[in-house]
């Protein structure tokens, strides 16, 4: 339990207390709430309830004609009525009705051995309480090698998939293929053609169809594995048969890219499953049942406006017979929500999806699904970066730059951090030569340093049979020391941050400021000190703590921890 929600739990105690034996008149119980103050000097946290209960407790003193109470003296009698608590040194009351909470020192050095013991144990929290979330990511369409924007895709959806499974969630990442339509029939033809040039034949790809050399590279593959057996195909079995052969390629590539940056997926979903195992036609019954369906102008159309507002429906049905975008979405969540019974799902969705964003989870309602039981996590672009200028054009092929291409340059760390350190609807400029750069300037560097920084001094220590130990902990009471504490408390709050407002970002910043902190330390408090056993022992305990930490924060980031740099 985060000790921020045992200091509100204490305020809430005392609360009940005061109104239990007079000090304060009853009324119904309000959420107590505690943060961390803006400013230094007002305690480690801070709780506005004088505040924000002073109108309700004057009320009623006004109805029993009992005079009334200023903020400042309902602190004064919360704060008498604050049960004992090892973790909490003192309280006090600031104007104009805040209440100032000051962990103690000697709880707060007993934590570096509580977080060394169990690192993953002492962060984690239960939020999810075994709640089925899905997320749904980057999810591009199988027609080619993924371009370097998906990869902000993959660490938005990655990051959220690990701080949900570090809350208590059971969660699956899912890839959706989108393996119907035109498109897939394009690049089909695109990859028969190429296949028949490396044959000596002069065709031409289709005029819509996919220029790019990587075509070339998918027919070399089939060449190699099929010869030329493939050109004797009946001209009705060529392009579900180079359907079948790209898509195998492709998606092998995909999951070796996303491989690089330490993303797998646990299930690969084919769009066209929706239509072989009958979902789409029984999606279809429904809504047809329903008079959620009507036809005009040879379509068929979904009243989207019925459920979502406005006078604008959707094509449900083009006037071809294919299902348009919208209705292999709503079959697809039908899916996910009434077939596979998941409570929540999450979708990352490039920015220039917002609209139908907007749209999705109101249809659902259609199959009795709550809105807010789909949630879309909208991302912007990203721009690269080398020399302070815009890179627009692959070095190796002439065309698009791919996440392959980027990873084996700057590695999947540092791709990880920069993708993650900003807001998700933030536009990114990614600076290669930053992140490639081997000093304090690169974060990742500097937050990686600081581990292995941390791993060398345990290392030395073991050398000179000196080891960590809880049991001078008491001496550790230098600022510097108890500001690495307060910051190691402060990650179970990052995540949950991070988890109620789905934004990843705040993982990156907080491993920074946590490895300043760290740095901030080290060079304030020698740790090995050979005349004072006892000191060193204790400070090698929070060293091994910051270690814990910092992989721990790292892991959360799908970034990996090096013990030596």
């Amino acid at each position: 339990m985060m000790i921020q929600s045992q200091l509100e739990d204490l305020i809430a105690q005392a609360l009940k207390k005061a109104m239990k034996k007079g000090d304060l008149p009853k009324f119904p119980m309000p959420p107590v709430t505690v943060s961390r103050p803006r400013r230094q000097g007002q305690g480690d946290y801070s709780c506005a309830l004088p505040l924000q209960i002073v109108r309700d407790v004057n009320n009623v003193l006004k109805a029993q004609q009992a005079g009334k109470l200023a903020p400042m003296q309902i602190g004064e009698i919360l704060i008498k009525r604050l049960p004992d608590a090892d973790f909490l040194d003192r309280a006090e009351v600031a104007k104009p009705g805040f209440i100032n909470l000051y962990l103690s020192p000697a709880w707060l050095a007993r934590q570096a051995h509580a977080i060394s013991q169990d690192a993953a144990g002492y962060h984690r929290m239960d939020l999810g309480r075994g709640k089925k979330v899905q997320v749904e990511f980057v999810s591009a369409n199988p027609t080619g090698p993924l371009h370097f924007g998906g990869a902000r895709n993959a660490a938005i959806g990655d990051v959220l998939a690990r701080l949900l499974e570090n809350s208590g969630y059971q969660v699956q990442r899912e890839y959706y293929i989108n393996d119907r339509g035109a498109q897939m029939d394009t690049f089909a033809m695109t990859l028969w053609r190429r296949y028949q040039q490396l044959f000596g034949m002069d065709v031409e790809i289709p005029a819509d169809g996919y220029p790019g050399a990587y075509m070339i590279e998918y027919a070399k593959k089939i060449k190699a594995e099929h010869g030329d057996s493939l050109l004797a195909l009946p001209e009705d079995e060529i392009r579900p048969r180079f359907r079948e052969l790209g898509l195998k390629l492709v998606l092998a590539e995909l999951a070796d890219d996303l491989a690089m940056m330490n993303v797998v997926f646990d299930n690969w979903f084919s769009e066209q499953s929706l239509y072989n195992d009958g979902t789409f036609a029984r999606v279809y019954a429904r809504l047809r049942e329903q008079d959620d369906l009507y036809e005009k102008d040879g379509a068929v159309w979904f009243r989207a406006s019925k459920y979502i507002g406005g006078d604008r429906d959707e094509v449900f049905v083009r006037s071809n017979g294919e299902p348009g975008y919208f209705a292999s979405d709503m079959a697809y969540h039908y899916h996910k929500f009434i077939v596979r019974g998941f409570d929540w799902v999450i979708n990352v969705w490039a920015v220039d999806h917002q609209n139908q964003a907007k749209r999705l989870p109101g249809a659902l309602k259609a199959f009795g699904i709550e809105p807010e039981r789909l949630t879309i996590v909208l991302y912007d672009l990203v721009t690269l970066k080398r020399g302070g200028k815009e890179v627009k054009i692959s070095k190796r092929s002439g065309e698009i730059i791919t996440m392959r291409e980027v990873l084996e340059e700057v590695g999947a760390d540092a791709a990880r951090y920069f993708l993650l350190s900003h807001s998700n609807e933030a536009r990114i400029d990614f600076d290669i030569d930053l992140a490639v750069a081997q000093s304090s300037e690169n974060p990742v560097y500097y937050i990686q340093y600081a581990h292995a920084r941390s791993a060398s001094i345990l290392r030395k220590a073991a050398g000179a049979s000196l080891a960590p130990s809880a049991e001078h902990l008491d001496l550790l009471t230098c600022p510097e020391e108890l500001a690495l504490l307060r910051k190691m408390l402060q990650l179970p709050e990052v995540v949950v941050n991070a988890v109620e407002h789905l934004a990843p970002h705040h993982l990156p910043h907080y491993a920074l400021d946590l490895a300043k902190t760290y740095t901030n330390f080290y060079g304030h408090c020698r740790v090995i000190v050979p005349e004072q056993k006892d000191l060193t022992e204790a400070r090698l305990m929070l060293v091994q703590a910051a270690k814990a930490t910092l992989a721990y924060a790292l892991g959360l980031m799908g970034m990996s921890a090096p013990e030596v740099m």
